[in-house]
């Protein structure tokens, strides 16, 4: 496969993705706001925190952290290559240049989702209605999964796919445990109070875990919900699943059973999922949650970068769509 194909078929669901997810992460804090209006208006500042992008927040909006303002940069904001819109603009970029690879229904629900969010930035429909608005995105990013699975061929185009969209989601799931954990609770004194208990239903809502949590577990206790998000095989969503799926779609690409190496990627996916095989949630909060997922996003990133080197590096500076933050 062309490198230039192969990038573009892996951009598009890593951009598709986190179009979603970033909409996941405003619905923690829109669900915490429904509970608790009076207490959560300082809790929209360690979202932008957690993308990192806060310089560039400050820059347009000083240290006014309003959820106006905090909605406005992360889901309408063209100027931010991370926004949905921005990220939906550059999915449909890939995609059409890749119209040839992918079926003709992937095509028309990234062009229609894109065409939709443009129209409702116009009529300001996220701020007049915030959660159907963040709902409609979560949806389209199902619907356009879905058709990935069902309408494209299982070939070499779909396993860069793959990876791109479960590298993209590992990553963000990260990011949602991480503000949570290290930067939502005001107070050591709420933690398992009533409010720490909403905050954490809040946070699998927005990975879409709580039903499947609860079956699992019943009782929503914090060392077991990061125990499901990170470490859980059978979970779509959890860190685990998603970097073992994208190990798998990497040797699919080389051809390579799993457990041999052929190429650096390879390797460091292999490594990052051993690492998680042999963790267990108490060793990490031992080691210290936020620092371990840290240390995580680093690591994906890094994995990131070497899919490149292996499959990208030879398209030109001008064809290659920029990497996440």
């Amino acid at each position: 496969m062309l490198s230039r194909v192969a990038s573009s078929v892996y951009w598009m669901t890593r951009y598709i993705e986190r179009a979603e997810n970033i909409a996941r992460f405003i619905s923690v804090n829109l669900n915490l706001n429904l509970d608790f209006p009076a207490e959560a208006t300082h809790q929209w500042q360690p979202i932008i925190m957690a993308t990192g992008d806060h310089e560039l927040f400050e820059d347009k909006y000083g240290k006014e952290y309003s959820s106006e303002n905090v909605i406005n940069f992360l889901a309408l904001d063209q100027d931010y290559s991370n926004s949905i819109i921005s990220s939906l603009r550059a999915a449909r970029e890939n995609a059409r240049s890749v119209r040839e690879i992918i079926s003709s229904e992937m095509w028309e629900q990234v062009n229609r989702y894109y065409i939709e969010l443009k129209d409702a930035a116009k009529t300001d429909y996220a701020g007049r209605n915030p959660h159907k608005f963040f709902k409609i995105i979560t949806m389209r990013g199902h619907m356009f999964t879905g058709l990935l699975y069902s309408t494209m061929s299982h070939g070499e185009a779909f396993q860069f796919a793959r990876t791109g969209l479960m590298l993209e989601r590992a990553d963000k799931t990260s990011r949602i445990l991480d503000v949570k954990y290290f930067m939502l609770l005001p107070q050591a004194g709420d933690v398992n109070t009533p409010y720490d208990s909403i905050q954490w239903a809040a946070v699998l809502k927005s990975a879409s875990a709580l039903e499947m949590y609860r079956k699992r577990f019943h009782r929503i206790i914090p060392k077991q919900v990061c125990d499901f998000l990170i470490f859980d095989g059978n979970f779509p969503r959890s860190i685990r699943y998603c970097l073992k799926k994208s190990e798998i779609s990497l040797h699919n690409i080389s051809g390579t059973p799993v457990g041999t190496v052929s190429n650096r990627v390879e390797r460091s996916i292999g490594r990052l999922c051993a690492d998680l095989d042999y963790s267990d949630v108490d060793e990490i909060i031992d080691i210290g949650m936020h620092e371990y997922l840290d240390s995580l996003q680093t690591k994906i990133n890094n994995v990131g970068r070497d899919i490149h080197d292996a499959f990208f590096k030879v398209i030109s500076s001008e064809e290659f769509s920029h990497s996440p933050q």
